[in-house]
């Protein structure tokens, strides 16, 4: 498998959906030798130009606020077994702080984002897609809960702020993806389940292109 170029897997869902506990999952299930990691989160547009004001009423679940081609180009080169470094973006000033630690073209890399699955040139360069379907009353517990972080984001909202922004994206960007998902997942319960479904998945897929490779 390792000859082979990296299957790449996209696990979306909205904010709270339970993405990042879904991949650690995976990764403790599929082997972390086997497994690497990138976040669409680490894709946001530096906004350090911006008045820190301004910054601070930008909404994140947005497909604007995300620099898609450099997304693109990252995971093209993931594809053809070149290393990548995302951004490292922080959350708390809106604006980019240099590049993470590199991202290694592994047999597997997953790959996670609210948005992940929107633009089709994305979901093109995806071997595997699931959504995480989630209540939005319980995505919402979980996104406000202050012993739950789930993504790095921070939780400056609110519930007005929730309903007013993140409520109103989900509907329009993130929800209508669930349709154009190979998988999709009720996350009500523990993840633990979710995640040999997915791994069942993720293995046959691998194995049938292997035995289709070698025809």
């Amino acid at each position: 498998m390792t000859e082979t170029r990296p299957f790449l897997v996209g696990i979306a869902g909205g904010s709270g959906s339970g993405k990042s506990t879904l991949v650690r999952a995976l990764t403790a299930l599929l082997g972390a030798d086997r497994v690497a990691t990138l976040s669409h989160d680490a894709y946001y547009c530096d906004r350090s130009h911006l008045p820190a004001a301004q910054r601070a009423a930008l909404g994140y679940d947005t497909p604007e606020a995300l620099d898609t081609e450099l997304f693109l180009e990252h995971l093209a080169a993931l594809r053809v077994r070149r290393a990548v470094r995302a951004p490292r973006y922080c959350f708390s000033t809106d604006r980019r702080v240099g590049v993470d630690a590199p991202v290694e073209p592994r047999p597997i890399v997953l790959v996670d984002g609210v948005l992940l699955l929107h633009d089709p040139r994305v979901r093109a360069l995806l071997d595997l897609t699931v959504f995480l379907d989630v209540p939005d009353a319980m995505r919402l517990s979980r996104r406000t809960r202050s012993d739950v972080s789930e993504e790095p984001r921070p939780r400056r909202s609110g519930l007005s702020v929730y309903d007013a922004i993140v409520r109103g994206s989900h509907a329009r960007h993130v929800e209508p993806t669930k349709t154009l998902a190979d998988l999709v997942l009720l996350n009500v319960g523990r993840v633990d389940r979710l995640a040999e479904i997915a791994a069942s998945v993720i293995l046959d897929r691998l194995d049938r292109r292997s035995r289709g490779a070698a025809a």
